[in-house]
């Protein structure tokens, strides 16, 4: 029987991923540059906030935020179709909505509003039709039929606190760098840091909005949010000199000394164990503090056996700093290899 998916009770911050049916390595830069645009225009339609991402080619992380669902004006519900329907689709739905209000007939004017407000403020609409959409892009380019990806999306609930959310966008972030395709992730255009950084708007705004949450600035500039968050990405704390171009050296274990680590039970700093695949921010259900995650053990108590009494299990091989998970993981939790949500 399918698990009913965990979600904030209102307004919560999510990581969504998801992989293309056996794990193929399909996506190339068309494929990509659509697979964004259709992300980019189903957020806005929705009313959902991304604030970071990575798209690579079997698989995509999104970190986005889905605030409490909230009634649409007939000039909002219209001017977030534009970002989904062709402008004659919205005009003509625009003189619906005109007629019946001049008519006086307000429940067929709500009735025909909900045809599209149901799918806003919507964790599971968003990925639907953003998977969908793909999907019919993809076939239909390459004369194909049949599924896309692989089973539903996986999601994990995430504290709204600023050291989880930045650990999280941290991590999706250096994907391209545990994947072993660059060495900066700043080079990587398809992830929402690399997109930043080459001048995207809207992948700023995402980081701006993620820092904004630290409190550190109350309206962080984009130079102000990218040092900070490349901080949280380079450990600027663990440098040990610079090379003979000026750039930082930092500390760091080696893929080998990670992997002894962990073998031994052993803990690594959040800088090392962020460039490993980590199943905690994949398959953890929700992440956050301990009293986070026991309020989410208790909303959806019945999803676990009777004999468990308590929500949080502390996450392993790491210093996470009190960071806890609802899943109590054992298998691969913690791999230098490159796995299918790496």
């Amino acid at each position: 029987m399918r698990r009913a998916r965990i979600k904030a009770d209102g307004a919560g911050y999510y990581h969504g991923v998801s992989r293309i049916i056996e794990r193929r390595m399909i996506l190339g830069e068309v494929e990509k540059e659509r697979f964004l645009k259709l992300m980019r225009n189903l957020a806005a339609f929705g009313g959902l906030t991304i604030l970071s991402y990575c798209l690579m080619t079997n698989h995509f992380h999104i970190l986005l935020y889905v605030p409490q669902r909230e009634d649409v004006s007939d000039e909002t519900l219209l001017q977030r179709l534009r970002h989904i329907l062709s402008a004659a689709e919205v005009d003509f739905i625009a003189r619906q909505l005109q007629e019946y209000r001049r008519q006086g007939q307000d429940m067929a004017a709500d009735s025909l509003k909900i045809r599209f407000t149901y799918r806003m403020y919507d964790l599971s609409e968003f990925f639907k039709a953003l998977k969908q959409q793909f999907s019919q892009f993809y076939n239909a380019k390459n004369d194909r039929r049949g599924p896309l990806w692989e089973e539903r999306f996986k999601s994990v609930l995430v504290e709204a606190a600023s050291e989880t959310l930045l650990t999280m966008a941290a991590y999706i972030d250096l994907n391209p760098v545990r994947a072993g395709m660059v060495q900066d992730p700043k080079d990587y255009r398809y992830s929402s840091y690399g997109a930043a950084l080459g001048g995207s708007p809207d992948a700023r705004q995402g980081l701006q909005d993620l820092i904004h949450l630290t409190g550190e600035h109350s309206q962080p500039t984009w130079d102000q949010a990218q040092r900070t968050y490349r901080q949280r990405l380079y450990a600027a704390g663990s440098q040990k000199g610079v090379d003979a171009q000026g750039r930082p050296i930092r500390q760091g274990f080696t893929r080998d000394q990670i992997e002894k680590v962990v073998q031994e039970g052993g803990r690594l700093p959040l800088h090392d164990i962020l460039r490993c695949r980590v199943r905690y921010f994949t398959d953890g259900l929700a992440v956050g503090r301990q009293e986070f995650v026991e309020s989410v053990f208790v909303r959806y108590r019945g999803q676990f056996g009777a004999k468990r009494k308590t929500g949080a299990r502390p996450l392993r091989f790491g210093e996470w700093d009190d960071v806890c998970s609802l899943r109590d993981l054992r298998l691969q939790v913690v791999s230098c290899g490159e796995g299918p949500f790496s």
